[in-house]
């Protein structure tokens, strides 16, 4: 079962996502995501103009790629695989500067818990920094320094879709190596990840490039030098290091929960607070009123825009042909008129809503259909 409690990550005016899991969601959706122009003060490359050499991609973007450390209790490289797994204790990562302030961009897990952050340039120059906001819903952080401007060097966000096959660069600091770039290519798009509060990150861009412990926080860059992602995690298992597995926060995302964290210290992610499973044909044709397409709801979460909507989930345990389910609660079948078949798919709707938009829901009980309209929330703390 993929039991999912939905909520969506606001990505400029438009929407990227983020899902929340009581269960590991294994979907590959994929969510559109228009992202408005940037504030930011970029100067690596423009997208459009001739592809980049790696070394030319090196030479204009590391010099953007900062070490970030904990100074008051002892160092761990990490890039975390689960947040059950994640140390707490201290931190080395990566960030990189996205504007003249001095903004930088890391991920949550690398600042959380951290009380003394100090931010090491190209340069060899190393200063003191504070956190500016953190967003444990898409593991996004911005820490800002206060620097001289020479040692400041903003790489730019590019917003256009990757591709599989796509060629992509991580600089970061694996193991405490500094500005290391790694090479690979886009090796799938549309994945999901686990954020360090257990919601899903969709959309994320998963690499061949080498990630290892300390990449976590670093840019994920195209072939013009353009910021496409958020180094993340690096798939688990038996083995404690790169695997050719890795995962980036889609750059959209990253821009635009940055934005929010500056202009306000934190990012707002639409919410409707339940728990649903697909609902599979086969239980379909064998339990009486459950329609054959849709998501059912199996937990209402109390005080949520769905419970003060009057949803309600299903409880009677059921087994057909050897597949669990339950019934006698609400299915979702569609929403504003746009058919739901799954769960990745009522989250990419969701994902183009902010919180306090209302949406109509088409919701089927016991055969019965009706239309319900929910005011989306946001997600608690």
């Amino acid at each position: 079962m993929v039991a999912i409690l939905l909520a969506a990550a606001l990505v400029g005016g438009i929407a990227g996502a983020a899902i929340g899991v009581l269960l590991a969601g294994n979907g590959s959706g994929t969510t559109e995501v228009e992202v408005v122009s940037s504030p930011t003060q970029a100067t690596s490359p423009a997208s459009r103009g001739e592809p980049l050499s790696p070394s030319a991609v090196y030479r204009s973007d590391a010099p953007g790629v900062v070490v970030i450390t904990d100074t008051r209790t002892r160092v761990i490289p990490q890039t975390f695989f689960t947040p059950s797994e994640k140390e707490n204790v201290g931190a080395l990562g990566s960030g990189f500067v996205i504007d003249s302030n001095g903004d930088i961009v890391t991920n949550d897990h690398v600042v959380a818990g951290s009380s003394g952050i100090r931010v090491g340039f190209s340069g060899g120059g190393s200063y003191p920094a504070t956190i500016v906001g953190t967003d444990a819903s898409s593991d996004i952080a911005v820490v800002r320094v206060k620097a001289p401007a020479s040692a400041l060097h903003p790489l730019a966000f590019e917003s256009n879709a990757m591709q599989v096959g796509d060629p992509v660069y991580a600089i970061g600091n694996p193991f405490g190596l500094d500005r290391t770039m790694t090479a690979g290519i886009v090796s799938a798009v549309g994945r999901e990840i686990q954020a360090p509060n257990g919601l899903t990150i969709p959309d994320a861009i998963q690499t061949d490039a080498a990630i290892n412990h300390g990449n976590s926080g670093g840019p994920l860059l195209d072939r013009f030098g353009n910021v496409v992602g958020v180094n993340a995690q690096i798939q688990g298992g038996t083995v404690d290091g790169n695997v050719g597995i890795g995962f980036a926060i889609p750059g959209g995302t990253a821009r635009s929960v940055a934005e929010q964290l500056i202009s306000t210290g934190r990012a707002k992610h639409p919410w409707l607070g339940v728990q649903i499973d697909e609902i599979d044909p086969t239980v379909a044709k064998a339990i009486r009123g459950l329609p054959a397409h849709g998501v059912e709801v199996v937990k209402v979460v109390k005080g949520s825009p769905a419970a003060k909507a009057g949803l309600k989930a299903a409880t009677r345990p059921v087994t057909v042909d050897g597949v669990s389910a339950f019934s006698g609660g609400d299915s979702i079948v569609a929403v504003d008129g746009t058919k739901v078949e799954s769960p990745s798919q009522l989250a990419a709707i969701l994902a183009h809503h902010r919180p306090g938009d209302t949406l109509s829901f088409a919701v089927v009980r016991g055969g019965v259909s009706r239309t319900v309209h929910i005011t989306l929330g946001n997600v608690p703390a």
